[in-house]
């Protein structure tokens, strides 16, 4: 099977106030934030302050892709993931230009790894366990106003992703990555109306590397270094009462530089996928949201290819 025995990763990937959580990862890139942002990602919803979000995650995916988008040659290709992550996040009172400072934690774990390759766990085995940390300061804009209120709002940060998480090497799915990343990402969210709202993030991935890699690699392999990709989240949705909005989400992931193995490059190693859904925004009151999102992935190249579910709470701290 050569590459396609590399690990599956498990990691994490800093959100602003909705935060990321862990997803699986089929080739070499870490795991960063598809779909775990998407209405409203242009701003905090409550203003400057503290904040504390707490996410829940479940992937499940039984189609694991080659290069050509293929299904792999196991005899089953069966993973599920259930992760939590805890986010902290400031954003400074204090204004400096057209907009003001923060910073953002995240702290994620893994709760529940499972594969089943029908081969015993030969190809494929599963790990549990803290994940990176991601840490990122941003700078949010102060809004673009119309006369009815925001027409547009966004905010750029500079996002790290430490090697903190656990990572056995023999593993096929890892809570840790094994190596710094730099995510940084723009995101903004366009007011269509006060009722319709467009959001979008964007970002860039560069990859250090992995002086550690994995044993599927082969006998030999001394380090790997994952590509550079960009990665993409969007959404929109409508207000339907005062409280809910209900709309639609997606993601879109492109590896752009072929991994590295031993400082040579890999052809067909970069990753696709693309994926849309369903999801949900219930405000509770001006401090307290409740995110539900859904989404099933497709086109994926290097990858798996399943289902992501995605519940996540925010408070902010008056």
């Amino acid at each position: 099977m050569g590459k396609f025995r590399r690990r599956l990763c498990i990691g994490l990937t800093c959100a602003f106030s909705v935060l990321a959580v862990p997803e699986l990862r089929a080739n070499d890139l870490p795991t960063v934030n598809l779909g775990l942002t998407s209405f409203l990602d242009g701003a905090p919803p409550s203003g400057p302050g503290w904040y504390a979000a707490q996410y829940f995650q479940y992937y499940t995916a039984n189609r694991l892709t080659d290069s050509q988008g293929n299904r792999l040659a196991l005899p089953k290709q069966d993973v599920s993931i259930f992760a939590g992550i805890t986010q902290f996040m400031y954003l400074s009172p204090a204004k400096l230009g057209p907009g003001a400072f923060g910073v953002s934690l995240l702290v994620p774990y893994v709760l529940g790894a499972d594969a089943d390759d029908g081969l015993g766990g030969a190809a494929l085995r599963a790990e549990r366990g803290m994940a990176d940390i991601v840490i990122g300061p941003f700078y949010q804009f102060d809004p673009i106003m119309g006369a009815n209120g925001p027409r547009f709002v966004a905010r750029i940060e500079a996002q790290f992703i430490a090697p903190t998480g656990h990572y056995d090497r023999a593993a096929a799915v890892n809570p840790g990555a094994n190596f710094w990343s730099f995510n940084p990402y723009i995101a903004g969210t366009f007011f269509i109306t006060p009722k319709w709202t467009v959001s979008a993030r964007l970002h860039y991935l560069w990859n250090d590397t992995n002086t550690d890699p994995a044993l599927s690699h082969g006998i030999g392999t001394v380090n790997t270094r994952a590509g550079q990709a960009v990665h993409a989240n969007f959404a929109t949705e409508y207000a339907v009462t005062e409280k809910l909005r209900v709309g639609l989400n997606g993601y879109w992931l492109q590896q752009t530089t072929n991994t590295r193995v031993n400082g040579l490059s890999q052809p067909g190693s970069k990753e696709r996928v693309w994926a849309l859904g369903p999801g949900a925004v219930y405000g509770f009151d001006k401090n307290n949201f409740l995110f539900v999102n859904g989404y099933h992935e497709f086109a994926a190249r290097n990858r798996p290819e399943g289902q992501r579910y995605v519940l996540r709470y925010v408070h902010h701290f008056e």
